[in-house]
């Protein structure tokens, strides 16, 4: 039950960051935005890793930095695919994958969820795909079709978020929060060099700094809770879990960002609901 609380946990927090950063990207370039949270992301794991305690030790401070570097690579690669393309398809893919293939390598070292977990893990990759897809009015309409070059990139992402989850998840019990403190830190080294890459401004206004430490929290938040549900339980179960975020985002965008409901993403969420029962149960 444990793991399957902290998961959802997980999944919320990464909705809500993922939302913020929506809204905060509207004023300003996506680049900017993860340039102001993602460092301050770094001071809050730290000063929580400082009161929880752990021993670390190389090889986990490793795998928290290989993590986050994926993280880094994953959302840098995201966004970009955003971008060019349209929503509708780029966001299940990336989302689907994020889940799949943590519960294949889960699967292929020996986990053995029961049944009704199984059902859940499945209900829940079909959720995923469900709430993530947009419409394709409003900006989602402005961007091109779903090119070879494009579908790449968008794999590409997909696959560095399961890489990330995967990693993370490798981490040895007894280490306390310093593996996701490194994570933090090889995210942010990631998306910093992108940010100086594409010659974006480091001055940012004072709205801006306000949303990234909220989004910072949630970030934090979001990561801690995956680290220690993968500590807690199976990856093919908390993975699963994790990577229902988009429907949380969709409910703040329908509460509180005016988006109407399509009838898919409503099937989705009902189905996401049905998953984590399940889960919980099995």
């Amino acid at each position: 039950m444990m793991p399957v609380a902290l998961a959802s946990t997980s999944a919320v927090a990464y909705g809500i960051s993922d939302y913020l950063g929506g809204v905060a990207s509207r004023r300003a370039r996506v680049l900017r935005v993860v340039s102001v949270s993602y460092p301050l992301s770094i001071l809050m794991v730290g000063g929580a890793a400082l009161l929880a305690g752990g021993s670390p030790t190389p090889v986990g401070l490793g795998w928290g930095l290989a993590s986050g570097v994926a993280s880094g690579i994953a959302v840098w690669t995201f966004y970009l695919a955003l971008s060019r393309g349209p929503m509708s398809v780029i966001s299940p893919i990336t989302a689907v994958l994020a889940a799949a293939i943590p519960l294949t390598f889960g699967l292929a070292a020996g986990e053995r969820p029961g049944a009704g977990a199984t059902a859940g893990m499945a209900l829940a990759l079909v959720a995923t795909v469900l709430v993530s897809m947009e419409g394709r009015d409003g900006s989602s309409a402005q961007h091109g079709r779903l090119t070879r070059r494009l579908l790449a990139l968008t794999v590409f992402s997909g696959l560095a978020f399961a890489a990330f989850f995967v990693l993370l998840a490798q981490v040895p019990a007894g280490q306390g929060l310093w593996p996701v403190a490194a994570s933090r830190i090889g995210a942010t080294a990631m998306l910093l060099t992108a940010a100086v890459a594409a010659r974006e401004s480091f001055r940012f206004p004072r709205r801006l700094l306000a949303i990234g430490v909220v989004i910072a929290v949630f970030d934090a938040v979001a990561n801690g809770a995956f680290y220690f549900a993968s500590q807690a339980g199976m990856l093919s179960l908390v993975s699963v879990i994790a990577a229902l975020y988009p429907a949380c985002t969709v409910a703040l965008a329908i509460t509180h960002g005016g988006e109407r409901m399509r009838t898919v993403q409503t099937a989705g969420l009902a189905l996401a609901g049905a998953a984590i029962v399940l889960l919980a149960l099995g």
